[in-house]
């Protein structure tokens, strides 16, 4: 008995070691991006380079604070527009993606499946395949230099609506025929039912088009001329221009973990709903 215990527990160990390694092996750029941020100039440009800092120091981040505030537009108005912006984009993702993926999932129509096989392609699209057709809609609709240019392409998602498709494709048929037989409506049942057990994939919807819209600068690029409505993406991008190399990586190094921060606190602690969500749509 003992010997085929060790049998099973020695390929286990074997398992939970490699995988274990493998982990703190794809952890080291996140350890390197956190200590970069935090180097001195002289040991930016250290050859070779070194993982971990030797003197931490905040001033990477106090160079760029004042880099903002020497600008015709407030630091804050550029965090504002990408509050907002983030927050109205994630709101209409969800409402769409979810009555979407609940009327694909669940109703019988004329050409449901042209519907999805169209889905499933543009999922192959890369952006710049739809970059003209979005420029010509937001300007031909005159939402050009205004919020609804940084919202209005992030709303079609195609991965938004497979994703919640997949996810309420879970949802058993007979659980929504006994609320139609309690009386229920269409909208009951989206609203009382369908939503609070798709819960996990709402939530991967969010973190997906959080990443998206926060590090997204081509709608402050195409469709926005005026400086104040642009996003904090797109000034952290483009206030490296014109500066001398060195002081450029010092300045590049704070930039990458601003930008990598908020999307590492989102899964951390959203993590179990993702995983969740990929087990039962199908997503890996």
């Amino acid at each position: 008995m003992n010997r085929a215990l060790r049998k099973i527990a020695f390929p286990r160990l074997m398992l939970v070691l490699f995988l274990t390694g493998i982990g703190l092996f794809m952890f080291i750029p996140i350890v390197f991006l956190f200590n970069n941020a935090l180097k001195p100039l002289n040991e930016l440009y250290l050859f070779p380079p070194t993982i971990f800092v030797q003197k931490p120091t905040f001033q990477n981040f106090a160079n760029l604070f004042l880099r903002a505030e020497s600008g015709t537009v407030p630091f804050t108005r550029y965090f504002f527009n990408s509050v907002i912006v983030a927050a109205a984009t994630i709101l209409a993702v969800v409402v769409v993606s979810t009555m979407a993926g609940y009327v694909l999932s669940k109703h019988r129509f004329h050409f449901k499946a042209l519907i999805m096989g169209t889905i499933m392609i543009s999922l192959m699209f890369v952006p710049e395949m739809v970059l003209i057709p979005r420029y010509l809609v937001v300007h031909g609709l005159g939402l050009a230099d205004t919020y609804f240019a940084h919202i209005l392409p992030f709303v079609a998602s195609p991965v938004a609506v497979f994703l919640m498709k997949q996810f309420i494709d879970q949802i058993p048929d007979a659980l929504l025929e006994a609320a139609k037989l309690d009386g229920a409506t269409d909208m009951h049942i989206f609203l009382r039912v369908v939503i609070p057990l798709t819960a996990p994939a709402v939530a991967t919807v969010c973190i997906v088009t959080f990443q998206a819209v926060f590090t997204d600068i081509t709608t402050s690029t195409y469709y926005v001329m005026d400086e104040t409505m642009r996003t904090m993406a797109y000034f952290l991008t483009s206030v490296t221009v014109n500066i001398p190399g060195v002081a450029a990586a010092s300045l590049g190094a704070a930039i990458s973990l601003l930008m990598f921060l908020p999307n590492l606190l989102l899964f951390v602690f959203f993590q179990r709903k993702m995983i969740q969500t990929m087990l039962h749509s199908g997503v890996k």
